[in-house]
Order: structure tokens, then sequence, then C-alpha cells
């Protein structure tokens, strides 16, 4: 059964939109929204660095998501203020540390380890064997999709198995937003905060961004579809469903990343592949499609 909008000024209209969608159906959305970022970003790469990219495209998505969501009714209250601060924090270093680490590493790698966090996740809030399998199925599908090989780079591993534990707090810490019955706003000021955090890495070499308005609007692109729209996706499916099947709906992203490579780079995926995708899809059909009732406790992933 799913939970009405919450009680936040940003909530109404658009919340009632996304709810007419299943959390499978947005997280396809989402993911969709999300590699665009990706590949805008990766082509930056040769002009501006990794580091002020993640911190342009987390500043930029923070203020826009909080001039949209500047009318919310809910009062900030110290906890809230706290509860977003930390979450963006998290989030804002998901961020930097996975860019920095695709800087470094092969694409295919950093996405299976960097699913490590999610799987985590799942795993500590799975209880019935149905669950079980589904999670199993869905990892091998992840690290099939993703073809990762040990070895590589040791500043880019420990970079992404930082991403990686970033990504798990993302999850519990943005659930607890997205309870709050403010999600966007909740997301706007953590991002923004987030922003600050990252500044020391980012700002420093951020000129280049600044005197060539091609690729600020580049990183503004970025910011907008990887995270005011993804993120604000992820708010909308962590309202509605406990956090052990967000995690597991998490392994989507590898499969709708190649459905993208296919579209719109011509990246034809092999037998391998496909198997892989079925995999993740049979474990995302299998499992338990539980949702969150309106008053249920914000921990609540059972």
């Amino acid at each position: 059964m799913k939970s009405p909008a919450p009680s936040g000024g940003e909530g109404g209209d658009g919340g009632l939109v996304l709810d007419r969608f299943s959390p499978e159906a947005l997280f396809v959305i989402g993911g969709i929204s999300q590699y665009a970022g990706a590949v805008i970003a990766v082509g930056m790469f040769d002009e501006v660095r990794p580091a002020t990219v993640a911190w342009a495209r987390v500043l930029a998505a923070g203020l826009v998501l909080l001039g949209v969501s500047w009318r919310q009714r809910e009062p900030w209250t110290p906890a809230r203020v706290r509860a977003a601060a930390v979450f963006g924090v998290a989030t804002a270093l998901m961020n930097l540390c996975f860019y920095l680490a695709i800087d470094r590493l092969a694409l295919g790698k950093s996405v299976v380890i960097e699913f490590i966090g999610p799987i985590s996740v799942a795993a500590v809030f799975t209880r019935t064997r149905r669950n079980t399998l589904a999670l199993a199925l869905a990892t091998v599908g992840v690290v099939v999709l993703s073809g990762v090989e040990i070895g590589g780079e040791p500043l880019g591993l420990a970079f992404i198995f930082a991403a990686s534990a970033m990504w798990a707090a993302y999850i519990v810490l943005g659930r607890r937003v997205a309870a709050q019955g403010q999600s966007l706003a909740g997301l706007g000021l953590g991002l923004t905060i987030g922003a600050v955090a990252i500044t020391p890495f980012g700002a420093p070499h951020s000129t280049r961004l600044w005197t060539h308005p091609s690729l600020l609007f580049a990183a503004f692109a970025v910011g907008m579809l990887s995270n005011a729209i993804g993120y604000s996706i992820d708010q909308n499916v962590m309202r509605r469903i406990p956090v052990r099947r967000f995690a597991l709906l998490l392994a989507l992203l590898p499969v709708t990343a190649m459905f993208v490579g296919f579209i719109a780079l011509d990246q034809r995926p092999s037998a391998l592949d496909l198997a892989g995708a079925a995999l993740v899809i049979a474990g995302v059909a299998i499992q338990e499609r539980e949702s969150i009732e309106p008053g249920d406790a914000v921990a609540s992933a059972q």
C-alpha cells in the first residue's frame, strides 16, 4: 500500500505524480538520469579535475533544490537540520570518492566494488529465505555485469571502498530525511551543506570552470541529472518502501547503464551481460514487495 505524499510543501502534486509509478519504474527513470549525468561528467575530466566536477555537481543540485522547496511548511527543528546535514555530507563524500576512483579504475570494477555498500545494507535487513535468494541473484548479476577483476591502483581502490561505505550511509540516512516529510527541502539543505564540506577538495582548482560557460553549464547539467533528479526520485522511493527493498533495487542501476550504453553509445551487450541482467531482474522480481505504512518507524526495514 502506498503512503500519501508527505505533508511538507514540496511534496504536494509532484509527490503524488511520482507515487503513480512503481518503485522499480522510478529506479529505471532515476538510473537513466544519473547515467546521463555521468556521461557528461566523464567528458569533463580532461578539462576539469574530478574533485571539482563532484563539488560543482553537489553545489548546483543543492542550491536548485533549496530554491524550489523554500515554501515547505514544516518547521526546521535542530534534529531535522542535523539529519539533513549528516546525510548531505555523506552524499557529497560518496560523489567525491566515486569520481576520484573512476579517474583511476575501470568503471566496471568501480561499480561492483561500490555495490558492496548497498549489498551490506540489504543483507543486514534481510530476514526471509525468499529475500536472501533475491539478494544472492542480484549480487551475482551485478558481478557478472561489471566484469570485475582483482587488482588495480591502490589509491583508486581506497577511494571506491570509501564511496561504497558512503553509499551505505546514503541509504540509511536518506531514509530518515525522507521520513521527515520534507524530502526536497531536506535533500537541498543536505547537499548544500555537503558541498561546503568538500569545498577544500573542489574549489581550489575550479578557475577553469568559472571562466568557461560551456563547462559551467555542463557541471550544472550533471548536478541536475545525477543529483537533483536522481536523488529526488530516491527520496520518493525511500519514503514508500523499507530500507532492505530500496538497497536491493539499486541493483537495477547497472542494468539500466547497460541499456543506456546500448542505445546512446552503441555498446552492444554480450551474452554474459544479458545473463547478468537477467539475474538482477530475477532477484528484483522475486523479492517481497512490502511497503512503508503511514506512521511506521524510520528504522523499519523488515
